[in-house]
């Protein structure tokens, strides 16, 4: 018997007839298999490669052959503009088998959400956010909704797992495990991913099922068609956008919204029908611009990484990246927008701005050149979160027992790393400030939680996660872009310098609680050196750079305009060591210490080294710097203590304003919240790696 025979024969004859499909994709054959034997799996394909069908296909067949009653399947997105997005389709296969799907988010109306109460679908396609409502709140009969729930599907999985709100996803699929009474299949949908096994391995968390990777040949005939020029503004990239391509359908990514919307200004002034898609804009007017793009030609639509997720606006005939995102994962997911049509091929255009950018697109395109995609890392020590899930558990419970509480999320693997003595302090903490109180043994919101977590019907509690942590730049009234928190966690001990929008700024003040960096024009003489762009690099990629200065490779991709950019700047490092690390002199009588190691690394080694030497010291992705003179043989000898030092003092400054910034740090003693910074800006291996290399020292100057 084929996969496809072991569907129910109604999904069998809609499928032939109704979608009028002749056969399945590899990866839904693959999948039908596992999910109809009970397996955890994570299907991984490119974007608009079926993924949801092959999740979704053998999941409708078993809610018909097992006759499964109420809510019985989950899915759950981290965006709501994806659940739109997926609510048509997934409602037409469902109701061709005469069954129903609902959509459960915060822009849904309350008379849907009462009716679905009272006659649950078959099917709920919601968030982590709404799922948490739905578990606290009193209006909503969460035990009698979800006692039948049978299966999860996650999409973009990748996405959760890679920041908090996958703690938090956790936490809600033990919950609702608990509840239902049995031990729910999780299915997680990506597009490539470094260690898909450990992802796997992640969600499965406190599920006894067996496992399976689904994850078929991707191999085309036809090779990607990835370019790379250099066009230096943002003007000049509309310019070339505007000539090329004339008649197709493009999709422009940047990394800001405010780049966004200048190059859709750009690219109106020169006559290019040009739609917009960022989350600033208002709901409706993002999905005019996108179902608009999608059913047109001869088009634009600029986004921000909004449309890197799964959202579907059509086929497209070509990517271009304003420069170049951080990972090749989201490379990846980018490019995977195109290729969608028989016959065409997947494409990428990289337009660089910047020498920066130059050098990290170019480094993007050679670590996938060599097959490499990062590994997916959950954040550690996400003691926060914890004091969130107990605050939650307290009111889903209309009290918790102290001694009960952990027992609902020990399942999740980062709390089950915490120590009992952690997490009684946590709780002690949580009471002495007010924020639990105890009766008997039962634990409950206390007044100050009621006053800081309890405000708009607990929202403060409830979207958590739902936007990254992003500071906006503003210079006085002017929004320059987004950088990420992390950029302002380690203490630098002097101006934090950004480089937006071509230009340098110095960081003049934090606001922590409204995420806004307060900005003034840099006053430092000279080219800057500041390739981080707010953004902390990984060791891989910041030492594809550096290789990229030293080493000579194959640059056929190259226009020869990048070439000749990048010639001019390699000038520019001619005094790189080939291999190691460099130690040079600069012309304020400082030094810098070229280790290509990234943010993390580069953090913690300023601070080290600084001791070691008796001056301040700074870092970004690429170097470690003081201005203050200091002997180079001096500097070295402190380097080379670096080695001997114990791993564990070696971590960065953590700035206790940041810690405001950590959300639901009130909860924790600050020496708690100060550790969760601390080991979450850490990377040791990174740090063995820089301090094992040789040092070369040069006393002529950096320019």
């Amino acid at each position: 018997m084929s996969s496809f025979e072991r569907l129910h024969p109604a999904l069998q004859h809609h499928i032939v007839n109704s979608l009028g499909w002749r056969d399945l994709r590899p990866v839904q054959e693959l999948s039908i298999d596992a999910t109809l034997d009970g397996l955890n799996t994570i299907v991984l394909a490119p974007t608009a490669g079926g993924k949801t069908e092959a999740a979704f296909f053998p999941l409708i067949s078993k809610t018909l052959a097992k006759e499964w009653p109420g809510l019985s399947v989950l899915y759950v997105s981290p965006i709501k503009a994806l659940l739109n997005n997926q609510e048509y389709r997934l409602r037409y296969y469902y109701e061709l088998v005469g069954h129903r799907v609902g959509v459960w988010h915060g822009d849904a109306s309350a008379t849907s959400k009462k009716r679905m109460v009272s006659d649950a679908p078959d099917c709920l396609l919601t968030t982590p956010e709404s799922l948490e409502v739905m578990l606290v709140s009193q209006n909503v009969p969460h035990r009698e909704i979800l006692k039948d729930v049978q299966a999860i599907v996650v999409d973009e999985v990748h996405a959760f797992a890679g920041d908090d709100r996958g703690w938090h996803l956790l936490s809600l699929l033990s919950r609702i495990s608990r509840i239902a009474g049995r031990d729910i299949q999780r299915i997680g949908l990506s597009a490539t991913v470094g260690n898909p096994e450990f992802l796997l391995e992640w969600l499965s968390a406190g599920s006894n099922r067996g496992r399976s990777v689904i994850a078929p040949p991707t191999d085309s005939p036809v090779e990607p068609k990835v370019e790379l020029d250099y066009v230096g503004t943002l003007s000049n990239a509309a310019k070339v956008i505007s000539a090329l391509h004339r008649g197709e359908k493009r999709l422009v990514f940047v990394d800001s919204r405010a780049r966004v919307e200048s190059l859709a200004s750009e690219l109106r002034a020169l006559e290019v029908k040009t739609f917009v898609s960022h989350s600033s804009l208002g709901v409706d007017e993002r999905r005019q611009a996108e179902s608009a793009f999608a059913s047109g030609n001869d088009c634009v639509i600029v986004a921000t990484s909004a449309l890197e997720l799964g959202i579907d606006v059509g086929d497209l005939d070509r990517v271009i990246q304003i420069d170049a995102p951080s990972t090749v994962s989201s490379f990846l997911q980018r490019m995977g927008r195109t290729g969608r049509r028989a016959g065409t091929e997947r494409n990428c255009l990289f337009l660089a701005t910047s020498d920066d950018s130059l050098l990290r697109a170019g480094a993007i395109i050679e670590l996938w050149l060599e097959g490499y995609v990062e590994p997916i890392e959950p954040p550690p020590e996400p003691l926060h979160i914890l004091a969130q899930q107990l605050m939650a558990l307290s009111l889903q419970e209309g009290g918790v027992g102290r001694s009960e509480w952990f027992d609902w999320i020990q399942a999740v693997p980062a709390f089950a790393e915490i120590e009992l003595e952690v997490r009684e302090r946590v709780v002690d903490g949580m009471l002495e400030s007010g924020i639990l109180w105890e009766d008997n043994g039962i634990l409950s919101l206390g007044e100050e939680g009621e006053k800081e977590y309890g405000r708009r019907n607990f929202l403060e509690l409830f979207a958590v996660f739902s936007a990254p942590p992003l500071f906006t730049v503003r210079h006085g009234k002017e929004d320059l872009g987004f950088v990420h928190q992390s950029t302002f966690l380690a203490r630098d001990q002097g101006p934090v310098v950004l480089l937006l929008g071509g230009r340098s700024w110095d960081v003049k003040y934090l606001d922590w609680k409204r995420r806004v960096a307060q900005v003034v024009a840099s006053k430092e003489k000279g080219r800057s050196r500041w390739m981080g762009q707010g953004q902390l690099f990984s060791y891989r990629l910041c030492q594809a750079i550096r290789r990229e200065l030293v080493e000579d490779g194959d640059r056929s991709y190259w226009s020869q305009r990048a070439q000749r950019q990048f010639a001019e700047v390699r000038d520019g490092y001619e005094w790189l060591a080939a291999d190691g690390t460099t130690l040079i002199s600069t012309g304020t009588h400082g030094f810098e210490w070229w280790t290509f190691g990234g943010g993390k690394a580069n953090g913690s080694l300023a601070r080290a080294l600084g001791e070691e030497i008796g001056r301040e010291c700074v870092a970004d992705n690429f170097f470690v710097r003081s201005k203050e003179s200091a002997a180079l043989e001096d500097v070295a000898h402190g380097v080379d203590a670096l080695r001997d030092r114990p791993r564990e003092s070696l971590t960065p400054a953590i700035d206790e304003k940041a810690i405001d910034g950590l959300k639901f740090s009130a909860c924790l003693p600050e020496d708690l919240a100060h550790r969760v910074l601390e080991r979450r800006l850490t990377a040791r291996e990174d740090i063995d790696k820089v301090v094992g290399r040789p040092v070369r020292s040069l006393r002529q100057d950096a320019e």
